[in-house]
């Protein structure tokens, strides 16, 4: 088994920057990939980005393209989301999950451990 845990969420104004740190625990290993997910409310869960166990890999949605940042901890177990420019359709729950197909990291079923996911709002 894999837990996985999100943090860093909170309410932010529009322009303003985030950072998000997913920790995953248990039997992680180097066959597992981290994806970011969100979900606004009425919304399907929708892909945020991917990356690799090394950290050398990584790939965004289009709609966070020049503003989010995946990154990897010194701890392989641990990555962050960096959100910069935030916008208010930025607004959801955003999620952490653990999956082993990088290349296809975008879609959600492909991922079999999630947190519970931490709130982030844009407004002002």
């Amino acid at each position: 088994q894999v837990q996985v845990r999100e943090s860093g969420g909170g309410l932010v104004q529009p322009g303003g920057s985030l950072r998000l740190s997913c920790a995953a625990s248990g039997r992680i290993d180097s066959s597992y990939v981290m994806g970011w997910f969100r979900q606004a409310p009425g919304k399907e869960r929708e892909f945020v980005g991917v990356i690799s166990w090394s950290g050398d890999s990584t790939y965004n949605a289009d709609s966070v393209k020049g503003r989010f940042t995946i990154s990897r901890g010194s701890a392989r177990n641990t990555v962050y989301l960096q959100m910069n420019s935030l916008k208010p359709e930025d607004t959801a729950v955003y999620f952490c999950a653990a999956g082993r197909d990088y290349s296809r990291g975008y879609e959600a079923w492909r991922y079999a451990y999630w947190g519970q996911g931490t709130q982030v709002t844009v407004s002002s």
